[in-house]
């Protein structure tokens, strides 16, 4: 399998708010109304929204390609751009998606291994990650990573408040 990751730039907002609705909608439409869902895609995924954050220069997106195939994404933050916290020996990872048709393919770590080497590079601490209290599947994955629950916060999906569960794996 042959891996490759892109850093998105403004001229990848197109792409990336299209693989950005794709795969939040492929992850949570089932558990939550169509209304919510699709508002929430809009306010979260539109292009000037991810312009700005792609402008943030304490964020970082990279694409992941598998064989020349757009298989997902991730996005990290430090310092101020970071959702909580804003430590600065703390690395966030705020997006970490793969399209389904990629899913069980190992790429989900490669994405995971990617951030981490981020945060190593950057002589952070720990990372650290909010996850849906019901997605069981990522809370099994991220706790055999080495990730840790460490807490609580409120996610607003539109109206509707949801807990996400903070997790944090430490560095060495």
């Amino acid at each position: 399998m042959d891996l490759d990751f892109k850093t998105c730039t403004l001229s990848d907002v197109e792409l990336l708010s299209e693989v950005a609705k794709e795969t939040f909608h492929e992850t949570f439409a089932d558990t939550n109304s169509s209304e919510t869902m699709n508002a929430y895609l809009e306010s979260s995924f539109n292009k000037e929204q991810l312009k700005k954050e792609i402008r943030n220069h304490n964020s970082l997106f990279l694409f992941l390609y598998s064989n020349g195939e757009l298989a997902g994404y991730l996005k990290v933050n430090e310092k101020d751009a970071q959702t909580e916290f804003q430590e600065k020996d703390g690395l966030e990872i705020e997006r970490i998606y793969l399209r389904k048709e990629f899913q069980g393919q190992g790429l989900g770590s490669s994405l995971l291994e990617k951030a981490i080497s981020i945060a190593t590079d950057r002589n952070k601490k720990y990372v650290w990650l909010g996850v849906w209290e019901h997605n069981e599947k990522a809370i099994s994955f991220y706790e055999h990573k080495g990730f840790a629950k460490t807490g609580s916060h409120t996610f607003l999906m539109g109206e509707e408040q949801q807990i996400d569960y903070i997790m944090r794996k430490e560095l060495n």
